[in-house]
């Protein structure tokens, strides 16, 4: 979503049709400006009059709408171009002569302003005459992984700014693969306990029993298997930050015992009788909503006000479309060879614009690791449309020829084998 105000020029021969289209993009708070003909057009753009898209009616001056677009191309005009009420059969021409969306008549409101969105954002960062794109880290002076322009992750970050070093538990909230643990890492990194450790565990990915052993340690003898005493995370971040990820999915009995560390800063180890005490910001995430849970006596009332004193909203990517472009050009970079990855087309990067990623970062994260591994953007597109529910003419997307699927085995494996071999330890590497 745009979060500012967009400039718009209309052009249109119709008063009616101008005056239809001022209300409907004025009412997204935008302002709009409307020329009745090219050479009015013209006039105000050579003004200097500053406006981040046009909206060109097909029609105008008697069906002239394609000659308008190819002469202000020509011209070198680059402001992204929105044609409305297309035909079908005139889509791809008027695309060829320069346009950057089409909408077809008869057209509202909000598919508009969807559209000049889409062709605002995709001007603003697709890479020009093959030029790649200026990645712009949010939080340059610390190198936390984070790469965005939006207002909405800017506005996160200067949160992150504001209680790095307020030393209070933060809760971060957001979808899964937002980038939670990379806002975390930032309230760290920003923070005066950047020298001291950073703790990281996952209360999703161990049973309870288990969990309570990570976080507080054991003594030896503690339990079967316990032959050594083991200190836990919380020893470990001594001094620095512990973060908690999917807090919501901790057992309602560990999180009595993380509240009683939480009120009196000390804590005893799976079987042992001497009180630990560690300094230990705490900082936790979580992708439940809370208050439902607290509902269903599914997670501790004290505990969440406990841990709520600064409370940070991570926005889905479907929120924060300006970031989708520089996010593949980054993990284009991160999965290359010297960043030296393919140039994806126009119509790939426009579609990526267009999918939801129920999955957010992480499922863009895949997609672009998925493109460099297999280089087939086709491919690409067939599973974005069928993740988005689209079929092209009512027809599934055509099944892949048993050479391809050959093709993406054994791609497949050579990347399975080669990841595997990156994670052995050095000295089994002969």
């Amino acid at each position: 979503m745009m979060e500012r105000e967009i400039a718009v020029l209309v052009i249109g021969d119709e008063e009616r049709t101008r005056s239809r289209l001022r209300e409907a993009l004025g009412a997204s708070g935008w302002r709009v400006c409307t020329a009745s003909s090219e050479d009015e057009a013209l006039r105000l753009l050579s003004a200097g009059a500053p406006f981040d898209a046009l909206v060109l009616d097909a029609g105008v001056a008697e069906g002239r709408g394609v000659d308008v677009l190819r002469r202000y191309r020509a011209g070198g005009g680059k402001i992204p171009v929105v044609v409305i009420g297309a035909q079908a059969e005139g889509i791809r021409q008027l695309l060829e002569g320069g346009a950057n969306e089409c909408v077809a008549g008869p057209w509202d409101g909000g598919q508009l302003a969807l559209a000049i969105q889409k062709a605002v954002l995709t001007a603003k960062h697709l890479p020009q005459n093959e030029a790649r794109l200026d990645n712009r880290a949010i939080a340059p002076d610390v190198d936390v992984g984070f790469v965005s322009v939006s207002d909405a992750m800017r506005r996160v970050f200067e949160m992150v700014d504001r209680v790095a070093d307020a030393d209070v538990p933060v809760m971060i909230r957001g979808e899964s693969g937002v980038g939670k643990d990379v806002v975390a890492r930032a309230i760290h990194a920003r923070s005066s306990r950047r020298s001291g450790p950073f703790v990281k565990i996952n209360c999703a990915a161990l049973p309870s029993e288990l969990l309570e052993s990570e976080l507080f340690g054991h003594e030896k003898g503690a339990f079967t298997g316990a032959h050594t005493e083991k200190p836990g995370k919380f020893e470990l971040a001594d001094g620095g930050t512990i973060f908690l990820d999917e807090l919501g999915e901790m057992h309602v009995a560990l999180q009595a015992k993380l509240l009683q560390v939480l009120q009196d800063e000390e804590f005893y180890r799976v079987g042992g009788r001497k009180p630990i005490r560690v300094d230990a910001r705490v900082v936790v995430a979580t992708n439940r909503e809370l208050e439902a849970e607290i509902e269903k006596q599914r997670f501790r009332e004290d505990l969440y006000y406990r841990l709520n004193v600064v409370s940070v909203r991570v926005p889905p990517l479907r929120e924060r479309k300006e970031d989708i472009l520089p996010l593949v050009e980054h993990f284009i970079a991160k999965y290359t060879a010297e960043g030296e990855g393919p140039e994806i087309r126009p119509d790939v990067l426009r579609r990526f614009l267009e999918h939801d990623w129920p999955g957010n970062v992480r499922e863009l994260e895949n997609m672009v690791r998925r493109l460099v591994v297999l280089g087939d953007e086709q491919l690409v597109l067939e599973e974005l449309a069928v993740r988005s529910g689209v079929k092209s003419e009512g027809a599934p997307p055509p099944a892949l020829p048993e050479e391809g699927l050959k093709e993406i085995a054994r791609r497949a494996a050579m990347l399975a084998e080669r990841e595997a071999i990156e994670q052995m330890p050095h000295s089994l590497i002969l």
